[in-house]
């Protein structure tokens, strides 16, 4: 009788074992219908705050970091993901093996890294630990920066290391990775000349220098416009005017074929919803005080939907389109993959375009630690696939990958490698190997051809 007591105890305690191990990965993955309402997904978006504040009354507000500090996270976090055992579908392509560039697959790309060999510093791999905005629960968490090389901002640790993004290897190895995985479009994180992300410094003397790397790689580079300080109708007349008559002209510049058969520039205009829609209409209709309709600066400009409301401001402010950006499922309606249907349709009806972005994850909790309600944990790739998988099923002309190495908040698909240093403990890709978001990244990319290919039959 007591043993057969004992083999039942074990037997339970296996079986409520198992049910943790599987809410823990259920949770990893986030239900579609996550609520966007959540005050810590909210605070993430500070400009969307600062609307509100316009339209009620003001409150505090965080601001964005487009990207930024350090990580120092617990063995438990190592354990965490390490449970995390979803299988994956075996890529046989060899990584030396460059693919062929996918035109349709546009990826985030941040030229803001710097260290003291290139740049006489570190740069954004030293960032700041940003205070919460209640000073209650601020208090709670640790404050400071990071201290590169091995203390940097971010919860993985990049197989090239602490770099720069002056490093011309650097550039080469990035447009290297991005061709092996079949990604066609760099849409570069963009500032005018002399201006900057907080935590950064200018970073348009680089343009030149990624355009040709992109060129030998047969990529082409676009240009994802950051909300740099009074960006108005009259300031992106000149930005844009500015790019075209600087770049446009080099052979890796992006040029989007349109329906009716013109080649144009394509901008992602980040945080377009901090502006009001008459603004950009002055901009972007062909009535509009400033337009750029119809000048040799027209081009086709993508804003950033975050709430559902925004489509009805996008149509109304000129633009071509929209894309998510956010690689968080539930974070927002826009980034909530059971709401790209009807976002598709509301396109489709509207002659826009729709850009679902994608991304392997989300963890920034290097930078904000008080935001672990926001991860979104990688699974071992299956997070990027249930992306990919829900991207397609709209049938999108362009898919946008949230991103190559947007490290501070954990979406880049850039290779990374373990790494332990005193306390801290990176997360890292295993049991895979670091390529292996480049690798899935090429699967969906030819899977997206060949689905494309049935679409237009």
């Amino acid at each position: 009788m007591a043993r057969f007591r004992r083999r039942t105890c074990i037997i339970l305690l296996l079986f409520i074992l198992f049910i943790c191990s599987i809410m823990m990965a259920l949770k990893t993955l986030r239900p579609d219908r996550a609520g966007f309402g959540d005050p810590f997904g909210l605070g993430l978006l500070p400009e969307l705050q600062q609307r509100t504040e316009l339209l009620e009354n003001r409150q505090n507000s965080l601001n964005r970091v487009h990207g930024d500090a350090v990580t120092q996270i617990s063995n438990m976090h190592a354990v965490a993901v390490n449970t995390m055992k979803a299988s994956m579908p075996p890529v046989s392509k060899l990584e030396e093996e460059l693919s062929s560039p996918n035109y349709n697959f546009h990826i985030f790309y941040y030229s803001w890294f710097g260290n003291p060999q290139f740049d006489g510093k570190y740069i954004h791999w030293n960032h700041p630990l940003l205070p919460h905005w209640d000073p209650k629960i601020a208090n709670n968490y640790p404050k400071g920066r990071h201290n590169p090389p091995e203390d940097i901002g971010a919860n993985f640790y990049p197989e090239l290391g602490s770099y720069s993004s002056k490093d011309p290897s650097v550039i080469e190895a990035h447009m290297k990775q991005m061709l092996s995985a079949s990604i066609g479009v760099i849409a570069l994180s963009w500032y005018p000349p002399g201006m900057a992300d907080e935590n950064g410094e200018p970073t348009d003397d680089l343009v030149p220098v990624i355009l040709d790397y992109a060129h030998k790689y047969n990529l082409k580079v676009t240009f994802h416009i950051e909300p740099y300080k009074d960006r108005d109708d009259r300031s992106m007349y000149h930005n844009v005017k500015y790019i075209i008559d600087k770049y446009g002209a080099h052979p890796a510049f992006y040029r989007h074929k349109t329906s009716t058969g013109r080649f144009l520039p394509m901008f992602y205009v980040y945080d377009s919803y901090v502006t009001i829609p008459e603004i950009w209409a002055n901009l972007l209709t062909v009535s509009g005080s400033q337009t750029i309709r119809n000048t040799p600066y027209d081009a086709l400009f993508i804003a950033l939907l975050v709430e559902e409301r925004h489509k009805h401001d996008i149509h109304r402010s000129g633009f071509d389109g929209m894309y998510t950006y956010f690689a968080t499922n539930g974070f927002s309606y826009g980034s909530s993959h059971h709401n790209w249907a009807s976002l598709k349709a509301f396109c489709d009806s509207n002659n826009l375009m729709f850009i679902p972005s994608v991304g392997p994850g989300y963890i920034d909790t290097s930078i904000r630690p008080w935001n672990n309600h926001n991860t979104r944990n990688r699974v071992n790739g299956k997070y990027y696939e249930t992306a990919f998988n829900a991207a397609l099923l709209v049938r999108p002309e362009i898919i946008s990958i949230t991103s190559f190495n947007e490290w501070h908040e954990g979406t880049q698909i850039e290779k990374a490698v373990p790494k332990r240093t005193g306390q801290i403990v990176y997360l890292d890709y295993k049991p895979h190997k670091p390529n292996v978001y480049l690798e899935l990244t090429q699967k969906w990319s030819e899977k997206y051809r060949k689905e494309k290919e049935q679409w237009l039959m």
